[in-house]
């Protein structure tokens, strides 16, 4: 690997350094959006939110819609892009993971999937995420939920591997408020 090569990878993990060390713990949205924008080159929606403590595995791939809230303590893997819809309720702990290995694979092989999550939905606490789902409009993930396959609109999917539940009502029409807590 040539000098120049070395630098860039440096500059790389040193930006993700200061944004899951530094950056996820001042207590200003607007400093955290300017730096998650600018220097991390996501897009975000100007009324959505990433409350502190959240962790990011790469630069891109990332994009969060109108009114949409990423609670206290996520992890979101962007690696292989992770698209968040509008009016998404994002709750603590939840891990969106993109990347993993092929466990039949003898050279431990990695693979990523994008994730790409609708409109109108919500994810409960300590969900899990896994490479390729796609939540459906209007779908709710219920707590500590593994997700291995997609979700449909409008239905709930709860468990250890996710399955659904029940179907929602399909004339969900709300608009979140803009979550802006000081401190958060």
């Amino acid at each position: 690997m040539k000098l120049l090569d070395h630098l860039r990878c440096f500059l790389s993990e040193f930006r993700l350094y200061v944004c899951n060390e530094w950056v996820t713990h001042i207590p200003s949205h607007a400093i955290r959006n300017y730096y998650y924008r600018r220097m991390m080159g996501f897009k975000i929606a100007p009324t959505a939110s990433i409350f502190m403590h959240c962790r990011f595995d790469a630069k891109g791939g990332f994009t969060l819609g109108e009114r949409s809230v990423i609670n206290r303590g996520c992890r979101v893997d962007t690696r292989a892009g992770v698209v968040i819809g509008n009016d998404v309720s994002i709750s603590e702990e939840v891990h969106i993971i993109t990347n993993s290995h092929r466990m039949d694979s003898p050279e431990f092989e990695g693979y990523g999937d994008s994730i790409v999550i609708g409109d109108l939905v919500f994810v409960g606490p300590r969900v899990i995420l896994l490479p390729g789902v796609k939540i459906g409009r209007g779908a709710l993930v219920g707590a500590g939920a593994v997700v291995t396959r997609d979700a449909e609109a409008f239905t709930m999917v709860a468990g250890v591997p996710a399955a659904p539940v029940r179907v929602r009502d399909s004339q969900l029409e709300y608009r979140l408020p803009v979550y802006r807590r000081l401190f958060h």
